[in-house]
């Protein structure tokens, strides 16, 4: 499944978010990129840009996959809802298509974590889901467990905890429809 998700989305267009993060990024910051996946080609850009990576996924496999696709990145296979404040500290936290999978009634509390890993002016740059939506969803032909809040609602929650939103759209690229957030911390 780690191979055929990773040609799947290879499909959707994160390159242009990638490099409109880095134009707000110090020079050798440390991104947490959660729900890093195979780590390309996200993961890619970024250390080619001269960052440093840690990346986090729930699957053992997709971290085997990261770990040899970029390997001077930092890869752990740990679940996302379980992180704690001020675990780590770092100038950007990104996370593709990974919080609409973390029950909508966490979201909040998890924006907040990532909060207390960022000083004032680190960057934020995620995708959630474009509609309010809880259930089961049906992703390369297998039940995936989606919770989501509209565009409004998550616009808020990023604002409330603690962001100036620079970035706010919809992408529609690969024939799915993804708000795309890049917040600065206040």
């Amino acid at each position: 499944m780690a191979r055929r998700y990773l040609a799947e989305r290879g499909r959707l267009k994160t390159d242009k978010y990638i490099h409109k993060l880095l134009k707000y990024l110090p020079k050798n910051a440390t991104i947490l990129d959660l729900g890093c996946g195979a780590g390309v080609p996200i993961d890619d850009i970024l250390l080619k840009a001269g960052h440093h990576v840690v990346g986090i996924d729930i699957s053992s496999e997709q971290i085997k996959l990261a770990r040899t696709n970029c390997l001077a990145g930092e890869y752990l296979v740990r679940d996302v809802s379980e992180l704690k404040p001020r675990e780590y500290q770092v100038q950007a936290v990104i996370s593709f298509y990974t919080i609409f999978h973390i029950p909508r009634t966490q979201q909040a509390d998890l924006l907040q974590v990532i909060a207390s890993y960022l000083p004032r002016g680190g960057m934020l740059l995620i995708t959630m889901g474009d509609r309010e939506f809880e259930g089961e969803h049906i992703l390369m032909g297998e039940p995936m467990w989606v919770s989501q809040w509209g565009t409004a609602k998550n616009h808020k929650l990023v604002e409330e905890a603690g962001y100036r939103i620079i970035l706010d759209e919809i992408d529609e690229s690969g024939g799915e429809r993804h708000q795309v957030i890049l917040g600065k911390k206040k």
